[in-house]
């Protein structure tokens, strides 16, 4: 028997491949599957199944396209009603992979169709369970996002209280927990970062699973607290339901090669929002005016469904040589499949035609202290609020780039300003957005909170989350 997680950090997203005898099952799989057929094909074995454990909301798994591809079929747990063929498995229902056997748990909380799916090895004693966005290390997944005519989220918070408690807790401490997310993702509040534990470990560490919480006082602290979702989650959910294009398709278009004149044409010609995927270094220096920064060596994928508001969005890709397909790709994972094509070139052909051009004004944060030491500035962090909670520097408006178009109106147009973030990524994210809008009076941080901290500029340590404008 063999299990691996496939980790992917961008989307803080475990896939799993199981192999016993020859067969093969693929848990959660993401959007682009050849990597699961090369693996089984290398290894003589055949993907006999493909298990959901619910339909997701944070990314577009693969389990249509890798059922087209090997004929396997995809299975969900109970109460699952998608729009193409699968297998709606019974709750304890058994499926038989080589040597080894997986059954079917029902957990509904996070969802209604919430499903985890245990392992029993080739003895039948309980080896590991696969739990989605059931359990996760440290935390559970959030209850709000299934809610429907009455269901309300306090309802699933009382559905996954009992599925924690009927069919996981009574579970030998030894069974290994391999959970659908880790740190990072919206799917929950508090993750471990560590990617994988034994129950035992989790009925110790995580607060959920205390024995002695009533199932009040689990629904308080399980809904207390939860920011509202991304709004590309309904989305998601929907294109997992009813099915999507193929990757190869995505891929094709999404990779077409543009000169600037076309590149430029396009843009003009569909209102296409032009997304620059490289370095915020290299944005900063230059780039083509009213683009929007989101860079893939951040978390990308996540920064693209939470501030890009329509995945049919047409999109114009300026990339760094190379990097156009995964680039493509990365978009796909969260359902945003409409990209016309790329910049051929990247930014240093636009730049030798001679067509128009843009920088951001960036300083250091020594620069930066200075300044705050000669007067007073209007200074505005948009880092999460409970960043902002934990320290800021006095005077700071928070203006969370999750919500930043809420805080537009708060952004002043004649006199400068300043932004930074914790690192300098969504500072620039923020920034290019603001001057997509036509404010072009401010000033990037560079190096965000961790150099503003190294430049000793007095921070107050904290404000009651409480008060935080929303």
């Amino acid at each position: 028997m063999k299990v691996d997680q496939i980790y992917t950090g961008c989307l803080a997203q475990g896939a799993y491949y199981i192999e016993s005898n020859g067969e093969v099952a693929i848990i959660d799989p993401l959007r682009e599957v050849a990597p699961y057929v090369s693996r089984a094909e290398k290894e003589g074995a055949k993907i006999k199944y493909i298990f959901e454990t619910h339909f997701h909301a944070d990314f577009v798994s693969g389990h249509v396209t890798l059922s087209e591809l090997t004929g396997a079929p995809i299975i969900y747990g109970p109460t699952a009603n998608p729009s193409f063929d699968a297998i709606i498995a019974e709750d304890e229902q058994e499926f038989k992979l080589g040597n080894v056997v997986i059954k079917v748990l029902h957990t509904p909380g996070h969802t209604m169709e919430s499903t985890t799916f245990l392992l029993k090895d080739e003895t039948g004693k309980d080896y590991a369970i696969f739990s989605g966005d059931t359990l996760f290390l440290g935390d559970v997944g959030r209850p709000d996002l299934a809610q429907k005519g009455e269901i309300t989220q306090d309802d699933l918070a009382g559905y996954l209280y009992d599925s924690l408690r009927t069919k996981i807790m009574p579970l030998a401490n030894d069974v290994i927990v391999y959970p659908g997310h880790g740190a990072g993702s919206a799917c929950g509040k508090n993750m471990m970062k560590e990617t994988v534990d034994t129950l035992g470990n989790q009925k110790k560490m995580n607060y959920a699973l205390r024995e002695d919480m009533t199932k009040p006082e689990f629904v308080k602290e399980v809904t207390d607290g939860l920011t509202p979702p991304p709004q590309y989650f309904p989305l998601n959910v929907k294109m997992n339901k009813e099915g999507y294009d193929n990757i190869d398709t995505v891929i094709e278009k999404g990779t077409k090669a543009l000169s600037p004149d076309e590149f430029e044409t396009v843009a003009n010609t569909i209102e296409a929002l032009v997304l620059d995927v490289r370095h915020q270094d290299e944005f900063i220096k230059g780039h083509i005016p009213r683009s929007i920064f989101i860079g893939l060596q951040g978390g990308f994928a996540p920064w693209v469904g939470a501030l890009i508001k329509d995945v049919k969005q047409p999109i114009l890709l300026v990339t760094d040589p190379g990097m156009e397909k995964e680039t493509v790709i990365r978009l796909s994972r969260v359902g945003f499949d409409n990209t016309l094509g790329y910049l051929k070139g990247g930014f240093e052909a636009w730049k030798s035609v001679g067509k128009e051009y843009d920088t951001i004004s960036s300083i250091t944060a020594e620069t930066f202290k200075t300044r705050l030491e000669a007067e007073k500035l209007n200074v505005f962090d948009v880092r999460k609020d409970s960043e902002y909670a934990s320290e800021h520097i006095d005077n700071a408006k928070n203006a969370s780039l999750e919500f930043i178009n809420e805080h537009l109106s708060e952004f002043p147009n004649d006199t400068p300003f300043y932004v930074h973030c914790a690192g300098g990524y969504r500072s620039v994210i923020a920034t290019s957005i603001l001057k997509s809008r036509g404010y072009h009076n401010l000033i990037d941080v560079a190096g965000g909170m961790k150099a503003i901290k190294e430049a000793g500029i007095p921070l107050t340590d904290f404000v009651c989350p409480s008060i935080l404008k929303k």
